[in-house]
């Protein structure tokens, strides 16, 4: 438990967003995760912007994982269109999904009016030692996601780090 008196860990942001992978559009995802990151005690690597495209968004999730991030928290590309790939590609990456995270993002989403948070389709799981959580795209859906997972992160964490074992 003193891990989170502290620092819970480093963590990485991917923004998956076609326009702001061109710099058609800004990413304003990007630096709202950050924030909300940085609040629950973590430090932030950096914000990857990458293209709606499994391949990439895979790329970026297993170089955050060699790359020993505690935490990889993508935004974007969730839903149901055919553009919508981020959960294809992060069940690639996956060792072991936490299902029950995910469907605590959706409910609260939707619960707070978040329509693209409850209809994500975004996957919560482990690769090797780091915890990879989807959320929707909107700024609604990023903070009551972010909320959510606030009172989870440091036990995942903990869990994963291996400080709770005797």
């Amino acid at each position: 438990m003193e891990r989170s008196a502290q620092r819970l860990g480093r963590a990485l942001v991917v923004i998956v967003d076609d326009r702001a992978a061109q710099d058609e559009n800004e990413d304003t995802a990007g630096p709202l995760v950050t924030e909300l990151l940085e609040e629950a005690g973590f430090i932030v690597d950096g914000t990857v912007v990458v293209r709606a495209d499994t391949v990439e968004i895979r790329n970026a999730l297993n170089t955050a994982v060699i790359g020993g991030v505690d935490l990889v928290i993508t935004v974007g590309a969730t839903g149901v269109s055919p553009r919508d790939v981020t959960p294809d590609a992060t069940a690639g990456v996956l060792d072991r999904p936490i299902p029950g995270i995910g469907e605590a993002l959706r409910s609260s989403g939707l619960a707070a009016g978040a329509i693209d948070a409850g209809i994500s389709r975004g996957l919560v799981g482990v690769s090797g030692s780091t915890l990879v959580v989807n959320l929707a795209g909107s700024r609604a859906a990023v903070r009551d996601g972010m909320a959510t997972l606030s009172s989870l992160l440091s036990y995942v964490i903990e869990e994963l780090s291996g400080l709770d074992q005797d």
